[in-house]
């Protein structure tokens, strides 16, 4: 009877040893899944049909791996943003383009990229709660400064990519007003994000701004005065190799100001860069281009005192 402790454990040692072995080998797979450079291979690629076929796969895969590997930050962040990637470059983008006699297709399209938003959102919100209790209670909490304040450099992707899958979401459909109260909070992230790495992806927090600032309220964050210097960050920033903040610039501000001349300026720019200049984001400035090319063959439909010769 005595020696029952020691076959007991001659037993489930093994198995603990198998749990650990497991853990280490999920968790190197996870690392090298989501190390530097990985998202590359997304954004490096010249051709949007082969990447928009291969991210719904990755997809899964990554939710596969989170499912069974809960607090890893790195997939948590990398799961996440390719959610709210595919619905802004594979969902919404196309639907942005349809001809406007097929309103129930582009409709199809935009609620479908509302719901992809807002699961990219919920992953990465769900890490951020981890990493940060308390943080659910949203700014209106008197805890959210303080956790605000916890944050450090490393937690800027999560804290762009929560934002942007939630403004994303809330410009689908500006009258959800669960989504509305929660845009204070995002863009206080944003904030935080900016204040601890400016310099982030190359001016992406400026070009998140230069939409926030020009399309929200100022009861939400919107703050006009402050888009020209995001604007101009952000060209310096990429060393104006992308044509993103110039897209940007014309459908946030150009557009709403009537200003035809600037909108044919900037988007004309952002057609004259050359993708390959840029190789890390090759993809998102070809994507970039065909909206801009669009933009500009319908510019009739956004300008009310319309003339192509200007």
């Amino acid at each position: 009877m005595k020696k029952r402790p020691v076959v007991f454990l001659l037993i489930i040692l093994p198995l603990f040893a198998a749990c650990s072995i497991n853990k280490l080998a999920m968790n190197a797979v996870s690392d090298a899944l989501t190390g530097q450079g990985s998202g590359d291979v997304f954004t490096g690629d010249s051709d949007p049909q082969l990447v928009g076929d291969a991210i719904p796969f990755a997809i899964k895969m990554y939710e596969s791996l989170l499912s069974g590997n809960p607090d890893h930050e790195g997939l948590i962040l990398t799961t996440g943003s390719l959610f709210v990637m595919y619905a802004n470059a594979f969902v919404q983008g196309p639907a942005e383009l349809l001809p406007r006699t097929q309103y129930a297709e582009r409709q199809a399209a935009m609620e479908r990229a509302k719901k992809l938003y807002l699961r990219g959102g919920a992953i990465l919100y769900g890490g951020l709660e981890k990493k940060y209790p308390g943080i659910g209670g949203g700014a209106r909490s008197a805890d959210f400064p303080k956790i605000l304040a916890k944050m450090k450099q490393a937690d800027v992707p999560v804290l762009y990519w929560t934002a942007a899958a939630h403004l994303s979401a809330f410009s689908l459909n500006p009258f959800d007003m669960e989504l509305g109260l929660r845009i204070p909070e995002m863009m206080a992230l944003v904030h935080r994000a900016y204040e601890l790495a400016p310099e982030f992806n190359n001016g992406a927090l400026d070009d998140f701004l230069v939409l926030a600032y020009a399309s929200l309220p100022e009861s939400m964050g919107g703050n006009k005065s402050l888009v020209e210097t995001h604007y101009q960050r952000s060209r310096e920033k990429s060393g104006g190799l992308l044509a993103g903040p110039y897209v940007s610039y014309a459908t946030a501000v150009s557009i709403p100001a009537q200003d035809y001349a600037t909108f044919k300026m900037c988007l004309e720019t952002a057609l004259a860069l050359d993708p390959d200049a840029d190789p890390a984001n090759r993809l998102v400035n070809i994507l970039s281009q065909r909206k801009a090319r669009y933009l500009l063959d319908n510019a009739a439909f956004y300008f009310i005192d319309f003339d192509a010769g200007d």
